[in-house]
């Protein structure tokens, strides 16, 4: 009987979620969404309302998988009962503390849970609330760092075409999206881009392509040439480029880097906002490639998306630079957010972490990454698909575009999987495909048979 009971509760909930009636036109004004053509979308809005597992609900009450984990950030899937009682029981004990010389203990806790993910010798975590945050972070590390050694000097950043590191005006300004930043003049001085990874002889390569890798690397030697090694403050890299369309990086190319920035002793960074907590099928790209980067940034998954959430894991030897700079009652990094380290997003990351290690969730992208790979792939049949890639349980597939006018394409194809039940990011004309980790092969297979269903329906 009580079974019963609380499935009619349920049954009733949803009821009450879904409606066949749209928000009028006036009620749909006020909000200003974000990367968004906000008068086309209101013109025909795709709303969602409830999520479980792997799929989403739209307000009219239609199942919709979710193939990109909400936005690269619900890993372990949606609905986590454990984070559920881990925020409320945070919020029933402490909802707010600031981290400006007051401190919770489990900042701490997760600080090391996260740095027990890293080469042994990186060991700081500054928190912050979004990838943006930690990447803007990271570069005022970078300047105090070298600042602390007395090489003010080194002012260049060096970051790459078709990279995004989130829109705070120094991402901005390392990312090599045109868009995002001809749409401001607020450009800083200093930052120079190396060519993106993705090249014609690759294309159609799952996992990691194999030419190219360390001619595209020896743009960094370029620069160093150019500017002085010894001018050069960092090196910023996605390790797999995930916002513009998944550009795995070819055979030897982050290698590559690591031994030219070691060269001239510049600093590398990793942004893993993307490529983190098991998306190219180990735990970190750091791991996956094998290559030691001394500045980590992370978001997204860290919180499985449930609150706002960013962390910057930095070397010791940066910290240590740093602190010892400055006598020990001094500020000696005077940067941080009013909900920098909050309790509640320590909570959701704790056992959203907790979660991941149970569930071995970071092994998911291997275990099924050549399933995942072979069926995606099969979807190169169709004229309108002009390459795939893929890394773990991420891909990127490229769509012609329509009469050479970019982005048309994309815009016809968000509609489409979304009245098919099917939810990715789509950037210009490239879907990206990214699910969260606890998907089976039954949802890879609905995956590909409604984009196939997508793709046949323009052929």
């Amino acid at each position: 009987m009580a079974n019963i009971t609380e499935t009619t509760v349920s049954e009733k909930s949803d009821e009450m979620l879904f409606s066949k009636n749209l928000p009028d036109q006036e009620s749909l004004s006020y909000h200003w969404m974000p990367f968004t053509m906000n008068r086309d979308f209101k013109q025909n809005p795709r709303l969602v309302v409830k999520a479980d597992g792997m799929y989403y609900w739209s307000l009219q009450g239609k199942k919709i998988l979710d193939g990109c984990a909400g936005l690269f950030t619900c890993n372990a899937g949606h609905n986590r009962k454990e984070i559920r009682e881990a925020v409320s029981k945070q919020l029933a004990d402490l909802d707010y503390s600031p981290h400006f010389n007051l401190g919770h203990p489990l900042s701490f806790q997760v600080a090391k849970k996260l740095c027990d993910f890293m080469p042994e010798d990186m060991n700081k975590v500054f928190f912050g609330c979004s990838g943006s945050e930690a990447i803007d972070t990271s570069m005022k590390l970078v300047s105090a760092y070298w600042l602390s050694r007395g090489e003010g000097r080194r002012r260049y950043f060096v970051s790459r075409e078709h990279s995004y590191h989130g829109v705070n005006i120094g991402g901005t300004n390392l990312a090599g999206i045109s868009r995002n930043r001809s749409a401001y003049n607020l450009e800083i001085p200093c930052v120079v881009h190396m060519r993106h990874t993705k090249l014609e002889r690759n294309k159609f390569t799952p996992g990691i392509p194999l030419h190219g890798g360390e001619d595209l690397a020896e743009d960094l030697e370029r620069f160093a040439n150019l500017y002085g090694g010894e001018n050069i403050a960092a090196c910023y890299v996605e390790p797999v480029a995930g916002s513009i369309g998944c550009y795995v990086p070819p055979k030897g190319y982050l290698q590559r880097l690591r031994e030219i920035c070691d060269k001239y002793k510049i600093l590398l960074v990793f942004d893993e906002v993307i490529t983190g907590f098991g998306r190219t099928g180990s735990s970190f790209a750091v791991e996956k490639f094998g290559v030691k980067p001394d500045i980590v940034t992370l978001a997204k998954a860290l919180t499985n998306g449930n609150i706002p959430m960013s962390a910057v894991l930095t070397r010791d030897f940066i910290y240590n630079s740093i602190t010892n700079h400055c006598a020990a009652e001094t500020v000696e990094f005077s940067h941080g957010y009013t909900f920098s380290a909050h309790p509640v997003a320590l909570a959701a990351a704790s056992a959203t972490l907790d979660i991941y290690a149970k569930e071995g969730l970071f092994s998911r992208g291997k275990e099924l990454e050549d399933y995942f790979a072979k069926k995606i792939f099969t979807l190169r049949k169709y004229k309108i698909v002009v390459d795939i890639r893929s890394l773990g349980f991420l891909a990127g597939i490229d769509l012609l575009p329509i009469n050479g006018k970019p982005g048309l394409q994309g815009k016809r194809f968000n509609q489409r999987i979304f009245d098919l039940g099917l939810h990715l990011k789509i950037t210009g004309d490239t879907m990206l495909i990214a699910p969260p980790l606890i998907l089976e092969k039954k949802h890879i297979d609905e995956l590909v048979e409604k984009l196939a269903e997508s793709l046949q329906s323009y052929e």
